[in-house]
């Protein structure tokens, strides 16, 4: 992307050292795990495109919340169930789903779903610099809820029917 240099005047790079400063909040005894939020290749942004491709939807249909299988072991839930998950400030309910890709003791919830908005549950403290919400990283909980169940027959059947 530089190959030809870098748009300054002397065309080289400016490479800063910053302090690696911890978040403003951390795990604890009420709120044990961390939850981050972010995109993923079905939707992008809040979804308020992507969300009406039929084919998108049909391979990402609802909001999940990823956590290793450890984690979910842990806490007694299993993929597809449908889990609360709880911050300082509010909850959401989504589908627990297991990806072994997820650090244990960390949650990863997309944020493209209005029914289940992530950034409700993120962290406002401004970073001291950038002046920008620490909207990546926060401590939560997470307990079963009652809602309804989807399998992961359930989803494979949504795609079936599709031609994916």
């Amino acid at each position: 992307m530089f190959g030809d240099g870098f748009p300054t005047a002397t065309g080289r790079a400016k490479l800063v050292a910053v302090d690696v400063r911890p978040p403003a909040e951390v795990p604890d005894r009420e709120f044990p795990l961390v939850l981050i939020t972010g995109r993923q290749l079905e939707h992008w942004h809040t979804g308020a495109m992507t969300r009406r491709a039929e084919v998108l939807d049909l391979l990402e249909p609802g909001p999940t919340a990823s956590l290793n299988p450890a984690t979910l072991g842990r806490y007694g839930v299993s993929p597809g169930q449908m889990v609360k998950v709880t911050t300082r400030r509010g909850s959401i309910e989504l589908t627990a789903r297991a990806d072994r890709h997820v650090q244990e003791g960390t949650i990863f919830i997309p944020f493209a779903y209005v029914e289940a908005a992530a950034n409700v549950l993120t962290n406002p403290q401004l970073d001291p610099i950038g002046k920008i919400p620490e909207y990546k990283y926060c401590a939560v909980k997470i307990e079963p809820s009652h809602g309804k169940q989807h399998s992961e027959v359930e989803f494979s059947r949504n795609v079936t029917a599709s031609g994916l």
